[in-house]
């Protein structure tokens, strides 16, 4: 699908690239579904829970160093701005670095939803690039903004010449898409639009562009590249602009989610032809390797991957054998990002734990490029099938199947989630960083935690034995399809 630049606006992931937010099935009928193009989402008459595009967008934006996120709507709104605001300073405070990043909200009132507010906005603009400084602005919208036509591309395309700093409308209404997600996307648009700027000539590289979260493995995977003369960018946490700018002179671009970085993968590829690393992630033994070997066919460094995967097999697979001996059998239900859950269901199969139901946040029926999401493909080609739903994070759905099968654990990448399964008196693990399942080491530790969280079951035990859920013995009772089915 063609990545259009021009316009500061960009289409949901719903009407993109056809992601729902609601099916029950199988995995295979998934897979098919997408393939040949029937698949269609659920509807449900009743939602206890998700999040907003907007702090999923703004928070990745707010993460760059130095620059300035303007969230043009009420007060409320800005909310988000204060997770995020903490989280760059954490996370610029552990690498080392200082990160000047501001976020502001114009705290729009009833008199600017009635008689608009774009004059403010300016004012505000000018104000927060005189006070702060910025490297960028990104100015974005809200619902409230959304609703009555705010027209925030008219003020960035008036105030340009006067903040002489990149300056980008970045469209992030709540209420656009179902999928939070899409912010993701909407700011890797706004990234793409302003800050990345065409190769220089005659630059030659070594640097592989890595989308990540929070680079919490930043170290390691330095020092694992450096195996291969490649030197990792990561984006966005503690990127500056400068660094930015020049992405598109890089060997590669990959990432650690496929949700997180497709589009910013695909928008490099088509935009600049720097190639995009689609295959399986990191997570596992099988996916680590597939994604080596990958890097170095793009890169023109196979020997340097092989020999590298040889010595590092030798060190950690008999180890994870081991380990995997105590697992067998173990059943497992799941869930997290579309990204996570199909990867996840990957490496459990691969440690012998079988998954009895994997729930997706949403489900992306292919890529901007047309394709399958590869997590999705390995699976069917591999035949592995298991019980699929798509949830949007609706907790009163996994507890119902977590009643229903009784699995050994529950894996998810929500806190949240995994305080319900406990309070169950089910096993959890907190699939919390995303580096916790990254390559031959992570994947020996992930195996130990899951050993670790079966074999001490005492906390879930005495929390279930303490905890009144406000699920009802007539509820745990219902089927999921059913409720599904009368949702179409």
């Amino acid at each position: 699908m063609a990545i259009n630049l021009s316009n500061s606006n960009i289409a949901t992931r719903e009407n993109r690239i056809g992601s729902i937010t609601g099916y029950v099935g199988t995995l295979k009928d998934l897979a098919t579904q997408s393939s040949c193009g029937t698949l269609k989402g659920c509807s449900r008459c009743f939602s206890q829970s998700s999040t907003c595009l907007s702090s999923c967008g703004l928070s990745q934006l707010a993460a760059i160093r130095d620059v300035a996120v303007i969230h043009h709507g009420p007060a409320g709104c800005s909310v988000t701005g204060a997770s995020a605001y903490y989280m760059s300073k954490v996370m610029a405070k552990k690498r080392g670095v200082t990160s000047d990043t501001v976020y502001i909200g114009t705290d729009m009132n009833e008199n600017d939803t009635i008689f608009g507010s774009t004059e403010t906005l300016r004012k505000v603009i000018l104000e927060v690039n005189k006070r702060y400084s910025p490297k960028a602005i990104f100015v974005s919208s809200s619902c409230a903004t959304g609703i009555i036509g705010e027209d925030i591309d008219s003020i960035v395309e008036d105030v340009k010449e006067e903040v002489s700093v990149p300056i980008v409308a970045v469209h992030c209404e709540g209420f656009k898409s179902r999928i939070w997600a899409t912010g993701f996307d909407i700011a890797d648009h706004a990234v793409m639009q302003e800050i990345v700027q065409p190769p220089r000539e005659g630059v030659v590289s070594n640097k592989i562009n890595f989308k990540n979260f929070f680079e919490s493995a930043r170290p390691e995977i330095i020092e694992i590249f450096k195996n291969f003369d490649l030197e990792p960018v990561f984006l966005y946490c503690n990127s500056t602009v400068e660094e930015l700018s020049h992405i598109s002179e890089s060997l590669a671009t990959t990432c650690i989610c496929g949700t997180l970085g497709n589009y910013l993968g695909n928008a490099l590829e088509e935009k600049y032809g720097v190639p995009y690393i689609r295959s399986i992630n990191q997570c596992g033994i099988k996916g680590f390797e597939t994604w080596l070997r990958e890097i170095g066919k793009v890169t023109g460094r196979s020997e340097k991957v092989e020999a590298y995967i040889a010595s590092e097999r030798e060190k950690y697979l008999p180890q994870i054998e081991e380990v995997k001996k105590e697992l067998k059998g173990l059943t497992a239900v799941l869930g997290m990002g579309p990204g996570y859950t199909f990867e996840v269901s990957r490496v459990l199969d691969e440690l012998g734990i079988k998954v009895v139901w994997a729930l997706a946040w949403h489900y992306d029926k292919k890529y901007e490029n047309g394709d399958v999401p590869p997590s999705m493909k390995y699976l069917l080609d591999n035949d592995i099938n298991f019980e699929t739903s798509v949830s949007d994070q609706q907790n009163y759905e996994v507890m119902n199947i977590l009643n229903k099968y009784k699995p050994d654990m529950y894996l998810s990448r929500h806190p949240g989630s995994t305080v319900w399964a406990i309070k169950n008196g089910t096993p959890a693990i907190y699939v919390a960083d995303e580096y916790m399942i990254f390559g031959y080491k992570h994947t020996l530790e992930f195996a130990k935690s899951i050993l670790d969280a079966v074999k001490n079951r005492s906390f879930e035990e005495n929390l279930a034995r303490r905890s009144k859920l406000p699920y009802t013995d007539w509820w745990y009772k219902q089927n999921v399809d059913t409720f599904f089915e009368e949702a179409k």
